[in-house]
């Protein structure tokens, strides 16, 4: 049986109006054009690094480039000196080739980065990025901007986002305005990439490192100690984190450990075991195990005698640590009771100098992810740190300053203002707690309690989340969690803003405890925006042309926002880059992000007639057009708890009449997917001369002379009766007190 649906014309209309409106903002903006380029996997991969990436936009002196070498990879740039013979110049590299750094999107920014050979950034050419901020709204000259601020400083320089330190010589840069995560995150990638190519190439030095010695501790533990102690560790791959099915269990759950060091050698080898190897081994050789059980073999499906283990690979600073077949030793038994169970067990050898086991280093899986999204392969890597314990070596582990993740900076850096964005949030949420007090102590024509609290957070919203956090939360969110779920999930991705993650678990949050109303009607910057204004044109004289749309007509436009959700949702699966245009028609970006004066003119119409209306009629955007709104109040259907009804609401059409949001139906009923929390129908609800009801038993027992009792929870005046019975359950208690 097939369903069929006619739209209301006046919705087809509106519709058809906002898919032109759509249309032009799309059309404006400049477009990225190296949002999700299509990088030719020679590029990513190749020995040829210049036949397909720009290398001499990044250092225009040179004439000639080589292949790939060296671990990470770089490409030697050759040119003509002023004695006009050919001489290497310096180096180009590709950052994807040196680090993996995520920014917003959860991918990084593939940069082309040249450098000559005083360790100076000669140019930077970003190839791709997948930065939906960075897709409309934000132009790309903006990245170029912040991108040229490289060229001419040192690689080993410390470059930070923001002001400089002069006591520790950090030089500041200026971020990209409205996408500060992108610019951190890019700042790394730059940095880090030119400093360890300069490393290995001798351009930058570091402090030589003292030889490990290890303390003559010599224990046997068993594995669960080894693994609490830090020993062993742990490296577990998911099927989903290589996009293949779960059906055959993790794609790869690996355990491994640092054999040279008495205590673990012994423990897991066993006293003969660990003699013999030790014996084996020579001056400047190490020894590490491994077992794994998984979808896959750690030792690689196409290894070939002679070749290399093309999954395994041991990173300590720039070097990188592969292994051959002549590097394999066969582990037949693991010496502790409680070993996990495994398929398959080596010992792989580091034979380098450069190796230092006082010092962190990682264990490296590569792998092929299969990108479910595209239908295509990348390169990806999983890293796990090891470090061995303080005991086991003289004088401890040396103090080492690792780099910190980029979210983990901002969050620290914003501690103090992120602190006051939560006192905000939560002085919001106990004073609507306590809203059952603040409407008893109101009435329809006084609700200061309601009405001047509501009022500071509108302009709070639109000035400090809005304009100065930028924390506006927007369906571009949501498409992303529905995406994260499906394919990846990456707390990173989420924690790289400070305060939109924090907005976020509020509105969860108190979505499922009083619906959507607490954000959408007291707290979403632009919703807050539309309520100024509306105030505003009360006191600029337009007060008496404030009107509310039929409330017929709202009950059929107000699907529209619905409409823009799914079609927003169901774009974003055939095209995320699609979706992230469409999404334009969120005032939000403009509004608070980038800025109006930084769009065309289409832009400053949308936002002037949106401002514009809502001076004469309560936040249309929000009743209409949000896809947000759309999307908390689908959820806001299973919230814990509502305003009050009572039974004359059902005929009474009292608090419908004032209803701003048109969220009161003919038969009294709440409808709490568009109720903005105003309160107002809760204020009629105990005011004896606003509420119909109530009105009428006040004048009732006026009349007769009869006491005005306290009004309950249900919304009545205490029946006298009730009251009568009390005071007799009382009396004879307080006489039998006299006595």
């Amino acid at each position: 049986m097939t369903i069929c649906f006619r739209l209301p014309r006046v919705v087809r209309h509106c519709l058809v109006l906002l898919g032109a409106l759509l249309t032009v903002l799309c059309a404006i903006p400049a477009r990225a054009t190296v949002y999700d380029a299509e990088l030719p996997p020679e590029m990513l991969h190749g020995p040829d690094l210049c036949a397909y990436a720009p290398c001499t936009d990044v250092l225009p002196q040179a004439t000639r480039f080589s292949q790939r070498k060296g671990a990470p990879a770089y490409v030697e740039a050759w040119g003509k000196g002023a004695d006009q013979h050919e001489k290497l110049l310096g180096y180009v590299f590709l950052s994807t080739d040196v680090v993996d750094i995520p920014a917003y999107s959860g991918k990084p920014v593939v940069t082309l980065i040249g450098m000559d050979r005083q360790g100076v950034i000669t140019g930077v050419r970003v190839l791709k990025h997948s930065e939906p901020i960075l897709l409309a709204g934000i132009p790309e000259s903006a990245l170029l901007k912040f991108i040229a601020q490289y060229v001419g400083r040192k690689g080993d320089a410390k470059l930070e986002i923001g002001h400089g330190d002069a006591a520790t010589g950090a030089v500041g840069l200026d971020a990209i305005s409205g996408a500060t995560v992108t610019a951190i995150a890019e700042n790394q990638v730059i940095s880090r990439s030119a400093y360890e190519i300069g490393r290995q190439v001798g351009i930058f030095t570091t402090a030589e490192r003292p030889p490990a010695h290890f303390t003559a501790l010599n224990e046997r533990l068993d594995w669960a100690k080894l693994a609490a102690e830090g020993s062993v560790g742990h490296l577990l791959v998911s099927a989903a984190d290589v996009g293949v099915s779960d059906s055959g269990g993790p794609y790869m759950d690996l355990y491994f450990g640092y054999l040279n060091v008495p205590t673990i050698g012994n423990s897991i080898l066993g006293e003969h075991g660990y003699q013999r190897l030790m014996e084996d081994l020579k001056p400047n050789e190490h020894a590490i195990f491994l077992i794994a059980k998984g979808q896959t073999s750690f030792k690689g499906s196409g290894f070939v005698r002679g070749g290399i283990y093309d999954r395994i690979q041991v990173r300590q600073d720039p070097v990188t640590f592969t292994f051959r077949d002549t590097d394999y030793l066969n582990l037949y038994r693991l010496e502790p009771k409680d070993v996990p169970e495994f398929k398959e067990s080596a010992i792989f050898i580091i034979r380098s100098k450069d190796f230092n086991p006082a010092w962190p280093w990682q264990l490296t899986m590569l792998a092929n992810k299969q990108d479910t999204e595209h239908g295509t392969k990348t390169y990806v890597h999983f890293d796990q740190q090891y470090w061995l314990a303080d005991r086991y070596l003289e004088g401890g582990r040396p103090k080492v300053v690792q780099p910190e993740a980029a979210w983990k900076a901002l969050w620290r850096n914003n501690a103090l203002v992120g602190a006051a964005f939560v006192v905000v949030l939560g002085a919001a949420a106990f004073w609507y707690a306590r809203r059952d007090k603040l409407v008893r102590a109101s009435n329809r024509k006084r609700k200061p309690l309601i009405s001047g609290p509501r009022t500071a957070l509108w302009i709070i919203s639109v000035g400090f989340f809005g304009f100065y956090l930028k924390a506006q939360p927007s369906i571009t969110q949501i498409m992303t969690w529905f995406h994260s779920i499906l394919h990846q999930w990456k707390w990173e991705l989420f924690l790289s803003d400070p305060y939109i993650f924090t907005f976020w678990w509020f509105i969860i949050g108190t979505v499922f405890i009083w619906g959507r109303g607490l954000f959408c009607g007291w707290l979403c910057p632009f919703g807050s925006l539309q309520h100024l204004a509306l105030k505003f044109g009360a006191i600029i004289g337009l007060k008496k042309y404030q009107r509310l749309l039929p409330k017929a007509l709202h009950d059929k436009l107000k699907w529209i926002k619905y409409g823009v959700f799914f079609v927003l949702l169901g774009v974003s699966f055939y095209s995320m880059e699609m979706a992230e245009k469409l999404a334009e028609i969120e005032p939000f970006k403009t509004t608070f992000l980038v800025g109006v004066w930084n769009r065309t003119w289409p832009f400053w119409i949308f936002i002037g007639g949106i401002l514009g209306l809502s001076m004469i009629s309560e936040r249309p955007y929000c009743k209409y057009i949000c896809p947000m709104g759309a999307g908390l109040a689908i959820p806001s259907k299973f919230r814990l708890f509502g305003l009050k009804r009572k039974a004359e609401c059902t005929t009474c059409h009292a608090c419908a009449a004032g209803c701003g949001s048109h969220a009161i139906d003919k038969n009294g009923k709440i409808d709490q997917m568009e109720c903005l929390l105003c309160l107002d129908c809760m204020v009629m609800y105990y005011d004896d001369h606003a509420c119909p009801p109530l009105v009428k038993e006040r004048k009732r027992r006026t009349n007769a002379g009869q006491a005005l009792t306290p009004i309950n929870d249900q919304g009545y005046f205490i029946s006298l009766d009730s009251l009568r019975s009390t005071l007799k359950e009382r009396r004879p208690a307080a006489e039998q007190e006299s006595l």
